[in-house]
């Protein structure tokens, strides 16, 4: 069993060889094989230099020549990995590769196709930060729902852990943070079995690097109605369709 590690970074010079470390200290690797894949988008700090200073910190360094997106940079790792399982991992310290064992476990015990990381369901610990970006997640996982069927408890968690040769049948046609609703929508209206974990949370201040906005949130909005309502009657909607 390999587990493919997929982590989009976008200027997180000080974050992101510490979350490689802790990605290779998962627990999850005990048992499995690791295959960590990162992927550059256009870095204009001292992120790309502190990669390729380091080659044992990943097994493939993907760089992209101007700044696409996150949904980009997912496009094309995904496309890379060859693993059994694909786990998505943002470079910042927010989500723990502790939690790898959880997202695994009902892909490997309850036959699911797909898990979702929760924020909202317990597990960890939680860091206390914003009010607003709770009732925002919570709004747009509400209004995903509403279209897709299924009652997640956050569909914007960065932890979305997929069969390979599940995720890799659709075309990722978001190139920003619009990528969450658009996977989770044609996920759903794929038949996908979907599984929901509660994992631990360290959210990050702006102060901090964090980068999504309101303007994402607007996106988000659109991705749901987009392909949910316009895109609904199609099974899948990538290399197959």
């Amino acid at each position: 069993m390999i587990l493919s590690v997929v982590v989009p970074c976008y200027n997180e010079e000080d974050t992101v060889l510490k979350i490689l470390r802790r990605v290779q200290d998962s627990p999850a690797f005990s048992e499995h094989d690791l295959e960590l894949i990162v992927v550059d988008d256009c870095s204009t700090d001292g992120t790309l230099d502190i990669l390729r200073a380091q080659p044992d910190a990943y097994h493939k360094l993907l760089h992209h020549e101007a700044n696409r997106g996150k949904g980009a940079a997912l496009r094309t790792g995904i496309a890379a990995a060859t693993g059994d399982i694909v786990i998505i991992q943002d470079a910042d310290l927010e989500y723990d590769p502790r939690d790898y064992p959880t997202l695994i476990s009902p892909i490997l015990h309850r036959g699911a196709d797909v898990v979702f990381g929760s924020r909202f369901l317990g597990g960890g610990p939680h860091r206390v930060v914003y009010f607003w970006h709770m009732l925002g997640n919570r709004f747009l996982t509400m209004l995903s729902n509403m279209f897709t069927n299924i009652n997640l408890t956050d569909m914007e968690t960065c932890y979305k852990v997929c069969r390979r040769d599940i995720i890799q049948q659709f075309e990722i046609e978001e190139d920003r943070f619009g990528f969450e609703p658009e996977i989770t929508a044609k996920l759903a209206h794929s038949g996908c079995i979907i599984y929901e974990v509660g994992i631990s949370y360290d959210g990050r201040t702006y102060s901090e690097g964090k980068k999504i906005g309101w303007r994402d949130g607007v996106r988000a909005i659109y991705a749901i109605l987009k392909y949910n309502l316009f895109r609904k009657h199609r099974r899948f909607y990538g290399y197959g369709s």
